[in-house]
């Protein structure tokens, strides 16, 4: 990108919503900077959670063994998750949109070269309810059968 500065925004998963979370990485990653999303598992998703974890049990359920689904991929560790959302806000036909979203990095917890940075806090995708009406990536990983450490 010409006279562009490319910037590294570090940004704090926890108590975000997933969908505006990663509506912002998105358009941050567009302008050319950098993104890395901390702590993915604790980003939130709204809803009913029985309901969500029932829709992510059909996304991955094998309907026969003559004809399983194989693609795409439905991934179940939320870092990947996270990814995998934000992939769909991004023109990713379009150059643009595959070279932001190779800017992108997410992770589980707090790296430790990323320990001293200051996130970036991003008060309009912060949870609004109490933490008892949303579903945590990490939640839903577990109920999908991803074991963490």
């Amino acid at each position: 990108m010409e006279g562009k500065l490319e910037r590294e925004l570090v940004i704090d998963a926890d108590g975000l919503i997933v969908g505006r979370l990663a509506s912002y990485a998105a358009k941050f990653a567009l302008e050319g900077n950098r993104v890395k999303i901390i702590n993915a598992e604790k980003a939130l998703i709204s809803g009913d959670k029985k309901m969500i974890i029932n829709e992510w049990l059909e996304k991955l359920e094998i309907k026969s063994k003559i004809h399983p689904r194989h693609t795409p991929r439905h991934y179940r560790r939320p870092d990947k998750v996270l990814k995998r959302i934000i992939r769909g806000m991004l023109p990713r036909e379009k150059a643009k949109g595959r070279e932001s979203f190779k800017r992108i990095k997410v992770y589980l917890g707090v790296p430790k070269e990323i320990e001293k940075v200051k996130p970036l806090a991003l008060e309009k995708a912060k949870a609004k309810k109490p933490r008892a009406y949303y579903l945590s990536l990490g939640e839903l990983g577990k109920n999908l059968g991803w074991e963490y450490g």
